[in-house]
C-alpha cells in the first residue's frame, strides 16, 4: 500500500506567510512524512489545513470541515481515492479535488480527471508546485462557484459555509450530525430519501450500525426545525423521510 514518499523541497518559499487564511484545505494521505511536510508548508503559506489518513476519515471531515479543496492520494488503506471522489460528488459537496499520488500512468491521470478531479500531481513533487497548483485551482473554482451558499425551503435557510441555520429569521442551533442530516434533506428537497441512503451519506459511506439512529436524529431535528412553524420534515413509513414545503 505504500507509495514513494519523496518530496522535493528545493525552491520552497522562505518568505513570511500571507496575512489571513487563504483557503480551507483537507489533505488525505497515509504517508506521515508527506502529510507532515506538505501540511506544514501550506499552513506556513496561509492555508488552514486539516488531514486524514483514510477514505472514511476523509469523507467525515469533508462533511464537517467543509474544505474548499482536497489534496487526495489514490492508494489509501480502506479504499482508493477514486472511490472517495465518487462519494464526494454523490454527496453534492462543492469541493475541488487535486490528486497527489505516486500513480503516474496516463490511464490513472485520465481516470482521475474524468471522474471529476480538478488537477493531478504525481510524486515526487516540489512544494512550490503543489502550492501553485492549489492556487490555480482555487482561482478557477471560485470564479465559477455560485455566489449564494444558502439552501432554502419556505422560511428555512441553511448556509453551507457558515453552518448558520434559521427559520423565519430565528437562529437554530444544530449539532454537526443534525446539520449534515438537514443539509442532505434540503439538497433533495421534495424527494423521499431512504434510511439506508441517509446512513450512507450522512453518517458514513460504510456505516454498519442500527438504522434506528436515523429516526432518533429525525426526531431531534423536528424538535428544532418544525417547532418554529409548519411541518417540513415528513416520514414515509417503511421507506424514509423527505423535506417538503407546504406547496410541494
Amino acid at each position: 500500500m505504500s507509495e514513494e514518499a519523496t518530496v522535493d523541497t528545493r525552491g520552497s518559499s522562505t518568505g513570511r506567510a500571507e496575512p489571513g487564511v487563504r483557503g480551507r484545505l483537507l489533505m488525505v494521505d497515509d504517508e506521515p512524512a508527506i502529510v507532515d511536510s506538505v501540511a506544514r508548508f501550506l499552513r506556513f503559506t496561509g492555508y488552514e489545513v486539516c488531514t486524514a489518513a483514510t477514505g472514511r476519515e476523509a469523507l467525515a471531515l469533508a462533511r464537517d470541515f467543509l474544505p474548499e479543496l482536497i489534496l487526495l492520494d489514490i492508494m489509501l488503506p480502506d479504499c482508493d481515492g477514486f472511490e472517495v471522489l465518487n462519494r464526494l460528488r454523490a454527496d453534492g459537496l462543492p469541493v475541488a479535488v487535486v490528486f497527489l499520488t505516486a500513480r503516474d500512468t496516463r490511464k490513472d491521470l485520465v481516470r482521475g480527471l474524468t471522474a471529476g478531479g480538478d488537477d493531478y500531481i504525481t510524486k515526487p513533487f516540489g512544494l512550490d508546485e503543489v502550492a501553485a497548483r492549489i492556487g490555480a485551482v482555487l482561482r478557477r473554482t471560485r470564479e465559477h462557484r455560485p455566489g449564494d451558499p444558502t439552501l432554502r425551503a419556505a422560511g428555512l435557510t441553511l448556509n453551507t459555509l457558515t453552518h448558520e441555520v434559521r427559520r423565519d429569521g430565528a437562529a437554530i442551533d444544530l449539532s454537526p450530525t443534525e446539520f449534515r442530516l438537514l443539509r442532505y434533506l434540503m439538497l433533495h428537497q421534495g424527494r423521499v430519501v431512504t434510511r439506508a441512503r441517509l446512513l450512507e451519506h450522512v453518517w458514513s459511506y460504510d456505516f454498519n450500525g442500527d438504522d434506528t439512529v436515523v429516526a432518533t436524529y429525525i426526531s431531534y431535528l423536528r424538535r428544532k426545525v418544525d417547532s418554529h412553524g409548519e411541518r417540513l420534515i415528513h416520514t414515509h413509513r417503511g421507506v424514509g423521510y423527505s423535506l417538503r414545503t407546504p406547496e410541494c
